[in-house]
C-alpha cells in the first residue's frame, strides 16, 4: 500500500488475512510515497513484485503510470491498484467503485434517484460512478470550494447526471429527499451541522471514513439507528476485488474461496 500519510492504513491486515486464507507466501505492507516519488517507485520495482495499491494522494498519479485501464479507471481519472505482468505492462483498476457499490446494496438500499455526496475529489468520482450505476439520475455536492468542482462536473455531464454545488456549509439545507448522502471528504474534516432528522431516517450514508470509526456522517446516522454503509465496509469489498485482481488478473471472477476469503478479512478487520 503506497501514500501519504499511509500509516493509518487497515489494507495490509485484510490482505494478510486473505494471502493466509489462500495459502499464498505473500507480502503486502504500508510504503510512504509522495506524489512526486511515486513515478520513480513502480519504476524500480522488481520481478519479484505482483502490483500495488495506492490511497491519496496517489490514485490519479497510478491512472497515468499506467498502459491500461478499465472504464471506472478512465472515467474517474484515478486508478487505487495496478498489476505488473511478465511482458512489463502495468494494467489500472479503480476497485473503490465497486465496493462503494456492494456496500450501499448491503446498507439495504434498493433504488436511488437522487444523492447528495460531501467533497469533489477522487473518492467522490468513483462515488458518483457507483451512484450511476445503481439508478441515481441527480447529485448534489456539497463542497468546502465550489470552484474546486470542474472535474467532478464534467464527469456528471459523461454520466448524464445533473448535478448541482453548494457550499459544505449548506449541507444540513440539501438533504432531504435523498435516497443516499455520502461522506468522501478527508479526517479531521468536521460536519458542523446536526443534519435533519428525517434525512438521517430515511437516506443511507455512505460514510468513507474507515479510521477513525464512527466518521462525521456516520455519527450521527448511528444516533437515530440510521442505514450506514461503512468506510470499513467499502475497504473490505474493494480489498476483496483487489486480492482478485493480484491473484488473477480479473477483478469481476470470484475467487475460487471468496467466502472463506472474506470472512477471514472482515475477520481480521473487526479485530482491529
Amino acid at each position: 500500500m503506497l501514500g501519504h500519510p499511509v500509516e493509518h492504513s487497515l489494507s495490509p491486515v485484510l490482505h494478510g488475512a486473505a494471502y493466509r486464507q489462500l495459502g499464498l507466501d505473500w507480502q503486502y505492507d504500508r510504503h510512504e510515497v509522495r506524489e512526486h516519488e511515486l513515478r520513480g517507485f513502480v519504476d524500480g520495482l522488481d520481478r519479484s513484485w505482483r502490483g500495488l495499491s495506492a490511497t491519496m494522494p496517489l490514485k490519479e498519479e497510478l491512472y497515468r503510470l499506467a498502459d491500461e485501464w478499465d472504464d471506472a479507471v478512465s472515467l474517474t481519472g484515478a486508478a487505487n491498484t495496478l498489476v505488473l505482468t511478465d511482458d512489463g505492462r502495468r494494467i489500472a483498476r479503480n476497485t473503490d467503485v465497486a465496493g462503494i457499490e456492494r456496500s450501499l446494496l448491503d446498507a439495504g438500499l434498493e433504488s436511488a434517484r437522487h444523492a447528495v455526496v460531501a467533497g469533489a475529489g477522487a473518492t467522490a468520482r468513483s462515488v458518483l460512478v457507483a451512484l450511476d450505476g445503481l439508478g441515481v439520475r441527480s447529485v448534489t455536492v456539497a463542497v468546502r470550494e465550489p470552484a474546486r468542482t470542474a472535474a467532478l462536473a464534467q464527469l456528471a455531464d459523461d454520466l448524464g447526471l445533473e448535478l448541482d454545488v453548494v457550499r459544505l456549509g449548506d449541507l444540513e439545507h440539501v438533504v432531504e429527499g435523498a435516497d443516499v448522502v455520502a461522506w468522501t471528504l478527508p479526517n479531521g474534516v468536521g460536519l458542523r451541522q446536526q443534519l435533519p432528522f428525517d434525512a438521517r431516517t430515511t437516506a443511507v450514508a455512505l460514510d468513507v471514513t474507515y479510521h477513525p470509526w464512527p466518521g462525521p456522517l456516520a455519527a450521527q446516522w448511528l444516533e437515530v439507528g440510521g442505514r450506514i454503509a461503512s468506510g470499513r465496509d467499502m475497504l473490505l469489498h474493494q480489498a476483496v476485488r483487489q486480492v482478485r485482481f493480484f491473484v488473477s488478473g480479473q477483478t469481476d471472477s470470484p475467487l475460487g474461496d471468496e467466502a472463506g476469503v472474506e470472512a477471514a478479512m472482515r475477520a481480521a478487520l473487526d479485530a482491529v
